[in-house]
This record gives structure tokens, sequence and C-alpha cells, in this order.
């Protein structure tokens, strides 16, 4: 694993999310929703100096285009907090 990538992932860990490598360098984190394999899904991939962050609600297929959320950028500990603070808005938004 990227070392970089594992720094963002450390930084970003949040109750209830399950954070990890995704494919090609992304960070996938998930929120089980109750029915097993339909979790909210978000993922932060490369886009410039930063990472584009997308939210999939449970049952979207994620190797589409996901609902631009917001990005993080910085350097890794920045970024993993940056992260860390959207999963807690979605999870907020979402009553979740």
């Amino acid at each position: 694993m990227n070392s970089e990538l594992q720094r963002i992932i450390d930084a970003s860990r949040s109750p209830g999310w399950s954070i990890g490598e995704g494919q090609a360098g992304q960070i996938m984190a998930t929120f089980e929703t109750g029915d097993i394999g339909m979790p909210w899904v978000v993922i932060a991939a490369k886009r410039g100096k930063g990472m584009k962050v997308s939210l999939y609600a449970p049952g979207d297929d994620v190797t589409v285009e996901g609902e631009e959320i917001g990005e993080i950028a910085g350097n890794p500990r920045e970024q993993g907090r940056q992260l860390r603070e959207i999963l807690e808005g979605v999870k907020s938004e979402k009553s979740l």
C-alpha cells in the first residue's frame, strides 16, 4: 500500500466507517446500513494535487461517477482530517 495513502487513511478514521485502499490508489470508506452488501460508500480519488471525494448511496454502482461532495488537499494528515470531516458530515446529514 502507498504510504501516503495509508497516512491519509489513518488520519481519517471515524466511528462507524470502514476505511481502506480501493482500486487504483483510491480511498474507499463504507458505512453499513443494516442491509448486508448495501453500504453508503465514499470514494476519494486523485485529482490534481489533491483528491476528489464522491458519495454513493446504498445500491449505487461505484464503478461510475458518484455525487461529488468535496475535495481534500494538503499534506496526508490534513487530507485525512478533511476526509474525516466529510465522513462525519455524511453520517450526520444521512442520519447514519
